[in-house]
Parts: structure tokens; sequence; C-alpha cells
């Protein structure tokens, strides 16, 4: 009954900021995610959605394209002056929306911010690098090594006024496990197309077009409202009746009727985003199981055979709808073009079993799982069919099912890692291989590299693949360095260090009157939208 009484409330509340009235001639999209805009801070969570809120409002040195290639943005260009140093010319006669000009300062200000402790962002700017302000408008990146791809994260490494942090106590970057929220984490000042007018976390986020914005917008909204509605069939409703214009995600088994309304469509395209499940192979003890004294995780035989229990298929075929492409690798092809030679074990329950024996469970074992439940596309159900899955192999899983918010914090690295197993999902935010060989399957407390490992979740370790990875990194040969994530994938997939699922499909819901263009990382960026 609290449980109903409480989604009723919501109910009510989220129909009213739907419904408040707007200014006579103004364009309004309204927009619905099933995820809640937790933090404006824009260092405290490296999710997509998130970024993609925020990315209104500020911007990077570059940004990227419908298609995803690299584009000038607050840095008109760049260019290599020495295979260790960078220079960076900015964009003169830029404002942030408070009036204050950008330059150099903030460049520094921020390349300082997201690598302090708290930032989820720390890998963005490459470790031990030196941000070396030239003049106003010219900075240079010095770094440790040559690193060719070293801009390749800059889009979503969103430069913040010096000014405006040290003026509202905003100078640390705001954990992802915080508990009370800083001025960072409720308010926002970039120098983006949009600003924030309002923000009730949970309820609902008013951005309003800049109108001292330095570049032409390519939409026509002079208003964006976001509102996160959790329940799927709500989400649908709202659609339809033409209380939002965008919805995202669209679930799978309304995409027909969503389609045959007559007033909006689904759009679909392939995702880049890899989803996955880890284990913990760090800890003496799982923090959730009935294994004391040992890790069963730490045993390989018992990661083959959690590997070899999960039936992508299945999951393609009755969870996902057809909608998603079973990889073998921890990223997507589009990524990485020799990923066609790879190819997943099969599945095989029967010796899943005499794998746990072999490793001294041949009762199986008890591990809790967590999950989000608003994250990924149909991701509660992902987990639950794993669930079933595993237990025809003798593992009981104690599901732990919540919402983004809430699992975040205890699978990111401020939160403490403080899971067992778990489902995640990842694009590399440098669309190369080498963000997840480093960031999500390198070695954590790397004292050499302390970005290493920063998403590592499951404390998966192989020093070789680790030194294959800082090869790649300062590798110019394509061809040479092709086969080097070739290898580095492969020691992987030998010690079964993650499962790889899929990639999902992307299924946006959007009004007939709206054009929205779909790019394949899962970025709604509503300054593309016209509505008529």
């Amino acid at each position: 009954m609290k449980t109903l009484f409480r989604s009723a409330l919501w109910a009510l509340a989220a129909a009213a900021a739907l419904q408040l009235p707007q200014p006579a001639g103004a364009v309004t999209l309204r927009y619905a995610n099933q995820g809640d805009l937790k933090a404006l801070d824009p260092y405290t969570l490296n999710e997509t959605t998130t970024l993609a809120h925020l990315a209104h409002v500020y911007e990077g040195l570059t940004r990227r394209g419908k298609d995803l290639s690299i584009q000038p943005a607050l840095a008109e260009r760049w260019e290599i002056l020495e295979p260790t140093r960078w220079r960076f010319y900015l964009r003169k006669n830029v404002k942030f929306s408070d009036g204050t000009p950008f330059t150099a300062d903030d460049v520094v200000f921020s390349s300082e911010r997201v690598r302090a402790p708290g930032s989820n962002f720390a890998t963005r700017v490459p470790s031990g690098s030196k941000v070396v302000k030239i003049d106003d408008h010219t900075i240079d990146f010095v770094l440790t090594g040559p690193n060719p791809i070293m801009h390749y994260q800059f889009d979503y490494w969103l430069i913040m006024s010096k000014s405006w942090a040290e003026k509202n106590n905003a100078v640390a970057p705001t954990p992802v496990s915080a508990t009370t929220p800083s001025y960072a984490s409720l308010n926002a000042m970039g120098t983006g197309p949009y600003t924030i007018e309002s923000h009730q976390p949970g309820v609902k986020t008013v951005f309003k077009k800049n109108p001292n914005y330095w570049d032409k917008i390519e939409g026509n909204a002079d208003e964006i409202v976001f509102t996160p509605i959790a329940n799927d069939s709500t989400r649908v409703s709202a659609l339809l009746s033409g209380e939002v214009d965008i919805i995202e995600p669209v679930p799978l088994q309304d995409i027909q009727r969503v389609n045959s309304s007559g007033t909006a469509q689904v759009l679909t395209g392939p995702e880049v985003r890899t989803i996955f499940f880890g284990m913990d192979q760090v800890r003496d003890e799982l923090v959730s199981s009935n294994v004391k004294g040992k890790n069963p995780f730490k045993d390989k035989r018992v990661r083959e055979a959690v590997y070899k229990a999960i039936d992508v298929d299945v999951i393609k075929a009755r969870v996902m709808r057809g909608l998603s492409t079973p990889s073998p690798l921890m990223i997507a092809p589009e990524f990485f073009k020799l990923s066609k030679e790879f190819t997943r074990p099969k599945v095989d329950p029967e010796g899943a079993k005499k794998l746990l024996a072999e490793a001294g469970y041949p009762d199986g074992f008890e591990v809790g799982l967590n999950c989000p439940s608003d994250r990924y596309v149909n991701d509660g159900d992902i987990c639950r069919a794993a669930i079933g899955m595993l237990a025809r192999i003798g593992i009981k899983v104690n599901p732990i099912i919540e919402p983004k918010a809430q699992y975040f914090s205890k699978v990111l690295k401020s939160g403490g890692y403080n899971v067992s197993m778990y489902l995640l999902g990842w694009t590399p935010s440098t669309g190369d291989s080498h963000n997840v060989l480093y960031e999500i399957m390198g070695c954590r407390n790397d004292p050499k590299s302390p970005s290493r490992g920063d998403t590592n979740a499951a404390g998966y370790c192989n020093p070789k693949l680790d030194e294959m990875t800082d090869q790649i990194l300062v590798e110019l040969d394509p061809a040479k360095r092709d086969q080097m994530i070739k290898q580095a994938f492969q020691i992987s997939i030998d010690d079964y260090g993650y499962i790889p699922v899929h990639q999902q499909s992307l299924a946006w819901g959007v009004s007939k009157k709206v054009k929205l263009v779909q790019r394949p990382d899962n970025s709604v960026l509503l300054y593309w939208a016209t509505k008529e």
C-alpha cells in the first residue's frame, strides 16, 4: 500500500510538472527518460544520459558531430607541437551565461578539478599531464609520453567557470556517493546553448535557450522540459497523449503500439554501448555471498562456469525481442574492425557444473547481483534472465535491482565498489578500444597510473594486459595497433575477466511533430531537434 501511495503521489507531481503553462509563442520540447538527473555537477557521474543533459549547458574543447566525428568547440583548432606537447587555440569572444569571459584560466581550473578526488572523469585528461596557460586563449598540454588519442575524450570533458566555482564554494567535484548536494549539484553555469532555469531532482528540470550563445543552434526549442518517468507504461502513455514529445527508452514490447498510434514513432538503430556482467575478483571475501573466508570469483573456473551458463541468444530472443547484438568482446564492432575474428564460447550448463565442482563448489553457492532498473534497455529483465540461467548450475542469485542513482553509488569507485556481481553498460568515450582496456579492464590502484581501472568495479587485473594497453596508447601504426588490441582482448577472454552480453538497440519514442537526430552513442541532444 505504501508503494502504491508513493506511486500515486509521484504520478500527480509528474502530471502537474508536464502541464505547466508556457509563454505564448515559445517552442517547448518536453522530454521524458526512465532515469533521473541526479546532479548537475559535470564531474559527478560518467554516464551518457547525464552527460547529454549537461551538454545543453556546458561545452568541451571539442564536440562530436551527428556521426560522432570530432569537431572544434571551445577550442577553434589544435596542433601537436611535439610528441608530448599539444597546443589548443581557444575560441575568443565566448562568455559563460553569467557574462563572464571564457579564458584559458577556466580550462586550467577544469583540468585540475576533473582530476581531483571525487571526480568520476579523471581519465578525461591524461594522468600526469600538465595544462599550461600560454595566454588568455592558448593552452598547452604537456604529456608524460606520446598519446595520439588524447583529445578523443574532450567532448564530454565539460569546461566550468573558475570564478563561478570559487564564488560558490564548488571548487571540489561532487562525488557520486555524496549524501548532501553541493552548489554545483543543484546549479549549473556554462557556455552552452541553454541555461538551467530550474532543477528539481526527481521531478523536473527546465532548460532555457541562452540568448548570448556564441554559436548557431540548429534546433528551434526555446525551452526544454525534462521529466523523469520511471514507469514504462506511464512514459509511453505520456508520449501517445501528447504530454511529452520525446521519450527514451521505449519498452521493446511497446514499439509496435507506438508506431501504429498515428501520432508518434519509434526511432531505432544500433547503439555502440556494450552491456556486460562483472564479478568481484579482488576481495578475499565477497560482500554478499554465503561463502565465507574466500572469494569464489578469484577462481578462473568459477568465472568460466558463470560465463558458460549465461545464454545471450536467449536474452536476445526473449528479453530483447531481437533488438540486440550478442557480443564476444567488451567493445562494439563499430569501434574495432578485428572484432569479427572473435567468437563467444558456447553455452554449456553441464560443463559449467563440472567446472564449479572442480573449483570446490559441487552444490553451487549464493551471491548478490546488483542491477539498475532504469538505465539500460530491459536491464532488470536481463538480470532476471541471468538469475534463472545461473540457478540451473547451482548458483543462487540474490537480486539487488534499484534505480540508477542508488545503483551507481555502489558500483562506481567513489562508492567503494560495494558489489559482488553486477550489470553495467559502457560506451568508450574515445570511440577507441584503449578506453575499455584502460578504464574498465585495467588494474586498479596503480601508483604509476592512478586513473587506470577507474570504472573497473570487478577488480579484474592482469599486468600483462596493462603492459599491452600502455603500448597500444603510443603505437602510431594502425595495423600494428589493431593486432596489439586483439592480443589484449584475448588476454581478458582467456581469463574470463568479464562477461560481455550484447550491444543493445536504441529505441526513442518521438512525436511526429518532432524531427530529431539519433546518435549511436544514445546521447539525446535536443539542440538538434525541431518541432512543428
